[in-house]
Order: structure tokens, then sequence, then C-alpha cells
């Protein structure tokens, strides 16, 4: 399965928008987001984007009833899992969060074949035993180099793709 990583839109529609282009060409199965959403109005992007979405509240997002509300609304394309989410892509086990620091645990437990987080805005990906513990960096280009990461699970592959 080909699977998109991204964290931290923050709002950035433009950029958001010019993800999800990206990745509807990649021919993806699903997509993970780790957290700070922020309002309604982007799971209504993404839903359009007609690929299922699993994401999980991050330390910004702001109506959690809203974000609640309109991810029940999509018909079951959009997943909210609170502040942690597991998901199993065909036998390849993913935890997601949006904290650093319960990433960490999460991949130290050995379960899952890669977690997933945000918050820092900055990519990092490093090997924790089994698992992979992958940060995609942001969507919204606080720090300069906005993008995301696209995983083939089959390969155990991760590439880092970048939104101008």
């Amino acid at each position: 399965m080909k699977l998109a990583v991204l964290s931290d839109t923050h709002d950035h529609i433009q950029n958001a928008g010019k993800a999800l282009e990206i990745i509807g060409k990649q021919q993806t199965d699903a997509i993970i987001h780790c957290g700070d959403i922020i309002a309604p109005f982007m799971l209504k992007q993404f839903q359009q984007a007609q690929i299922p979405l699993h994401c999980v509240f991050g330390n910004n997002d702001g109506d959690k009833y809203l974000l609640t509300k309109t991810a029940v609304a999509s018909d079951g394309l959009i997943t909210l899992y609170g502040i942690l989410g597991e998901i199993d892509f065909q036998g390849f086990s993913i935890g997601f969060t949006h904290e650093p620091l319960m990433a960490e645990g999460l991949a130290a437990t050995g379960k899952y074949d890669l977690v997933c987080f945000g918050h820092t805005h900055m990519p990092r990906q490093e090997q924790s035993g089994k698992t992979i513990l992958l940060n995609p960096g942001d969507v919204m280009g606080k720090e300069g180099n906005p993008g995301f990461c696209m995983v083939d699970t089959r390969r155990h592959s991760i590439t880092r793709l970048t939104i101008s």
C-alpha cells in the first residue's frame, strides 16, 4: 500500500491543496495526518480528495467538537482517533500521534512497524529497534520547507516530498 503521512497543516489551505494534488498523482491508498489540522474546513478539503484520511488531534486543533462532527459526516472517509491512532495496513502496523514524546514511547514498545508524529515541524526519520520513527515535517511551511512523506508498506520505503 502507498500511504501519505503528513502533519501540521495549520489551516494552510494552499499548501494542503498542493499536497493533495501530489498525493492524488501518487495513487495513494490512504492518508495519515499527525495533528494540527486546526479547522473543520481543512477536513472538508481532505474529504474532496476522496482518499481515506486517518487523523489525530494536535495541540493547536481548535473546536474538537466541530472537527469530530465533520469527520462523522464524511460517511467513513475520515477517521478521527483522538490523541492516538493505530491502524494495520495488510500486516504493516502503524501508530500515530502528534506529540514526539508519546511517539518515542510507542516506538520503544516494538509493537509497530512505523510510528508517525508531528508537532516539531521538522522532518525526522530514525530506527528504534524494529520500528521506524517518522516525523514528515509540516505542510504549513513554518520552518521553510513544507512537505510530507510517502510510505510504501510493501517495500518498507519512505520518501519525503516537498511542496513548492
